[in-house]
């Protein structure tokens, strides 16, 4: 089955995060403002802006089940945006709620813990902000982890437990910490865990296995016990972003602009194609002409305008296609550019059926997860870089 290309923007989205329905999303397209589109029919249309940041919002997190949004900014603080009904009008607007982290670098990342209850805030500080609501102040407070952190923290995931928290940062490091909060977690059981430069780092469903992808173009999944680490590494470009679909199971994507399936036990991993066909022809072009996939607009549709758009939006020149794109700067893949974030978008039990990503682009792509293309991974090889594994 096709996946679902859906073009938000002529903006690179930065991060995206649905709804517990799938029937709202919400983005950061590049900017200090995070947009909420709501689904209709095969479209998307712009609803509301949650405007408070000051700098580019870096991460977006919306919790299924209260409903509640968290965004995470360059301007060091976090945000929480409760709907609440507006006294004047009797409309659901987002209110928003300041978070002071306490940081004086950048937050990078940004997600709600399992049972809601609190949230952790990557940072460039090098430390991560535990937050929780403190009933008798009316306010969210953050708990600091700092040591041994001695880089940028790019990415964090949360163990089903709601007590360990997994970081990767720029100092080639994964760790697992305790993010144990008094009077909010209770004694946790005992799990299997204690206490180059990581761009992202996952639990599997069960907790019990980590995965995490680095800038050196590997990715590497850690079974604790033994422990035993699987390194698959890869010559073309890195991943930066992956999520768990089974428990055997992930997908990750980056640099190379298409979402790759691994597969794997304790016993080993390896790479079993892509999600993207990228031997067949593309139809998306109608839909990345422009918002939501709308028709040409007039004469600005011209092929001058477009020279100039895709040089400034996808880095793309086609002087030596005399206005029209070049087949050299057409790249085989749906995402023309890096892929940002990949996240589970349906699930049937504990099976993640469908993905969703985002990218510099700016599509929003729907992807059947058992669609998988063997060898998919490989067909870049001249233009992308193959995806040949070495263990």
């Amino acid at each position: 089955m096709a996946p679902e290309i859906h073009n938000l923007a002529q903006a690179p989205i930065t991060s995206h995060a649905f709804n517990a329905d799938r029937t709202q999303v919400a983005v950061s397209l590049n900017s200090n403002d995070a947009q909420i589109y709501t689904r209709a029919g095969s479209d998307w249309m712009p609803m509301e802006t949650l405007v408070e940041h000051d700098k580019l919002i870096t991460s977006i997190d919306w919790a299924p089940n209260s409903n509640r949004i968290v965004t995470a900014s360059q301007d060091r603080n976090a945000y929480v945006w409760q709907e609440t009904v507006n006294p004047e009008t009797g409309k659901l607007v987002w209110k928003p709620t300041l978070v002071l982290l306490r940081i004086n670098r950048a937050a990078t990342f940004v997600r709600w813990s399992p049972n809601e209850d609190k949230f952790a805030v990557a940072s460039g500080a090098r430390t991560i902000a535990i937050c929780s609501f403190e009933q008798e102040t009316n306010w969210w407070v953050a708990k600091q982890l700092k040591k041994p952190i001695r880089s940028t923290v790019l990415s964090i995931d949360w163990h089903p437990n709601n007590v360990l928290l997994a970081a990767g940062s720029a100092d080639m490091k994964a760790r697992v910490f305790s993010a144990y909060v008094k009077d909010i977690d209770a004694r946790p059981a005992a799990t299997v865990w204690a206490g180059g430069w990581v761009h992202t780092v996952g639990f599997s469903p069960s907790g019990d296995i980590l995965a995490f992808a680095s800038h050196d173009s590997s990715i590497n999944i850690v079974y604790p016990d033994g422990p035993v680490i699987h390194n698959i590494r890869i010559s073309s470009l890195p991943f930066v972003t992956l999520t768990w679909t089974s428990e055997d199971s992930i997908v990750a994507a980056g640099h190379d602009c298409q979402p790759v399936v691994f597969s794997g036990t304790s016993a080993g991993w390896q790479s079993v194609g892509s999600l993207d066909d990228t031997t067949g022809p593309k139809s998306a072009e109608g839909a990345r002409a422009g918002y939501g996939g709308n028709a040409s607009v007039g004469r600005l549709k011209t092929g001058a305008f477009a020279t100039f758009r895709d040089a400034d939006t996808r880095g793309q020149s086609s002087i030596s296609g005399a206005g029209t794109p070049s087949g050299d700067t057409k790249l085989l893949t749906v995402h023309q550019n890096t892929i940002t974030s990949v996240r589970p978008y349906e699930t049937q039990g504990p099976q993640v059926t469908k993905v969703s990503t985002s990218g510099v682009d700016g599509n929003l792509v729907i992807w059947e997860v058992g669609s998988v293309t063997a060898g998919g991974a490989g067909a870049l090889s001249g233009r992308l870089g193959g995806m040949n594994l070495n263990r």
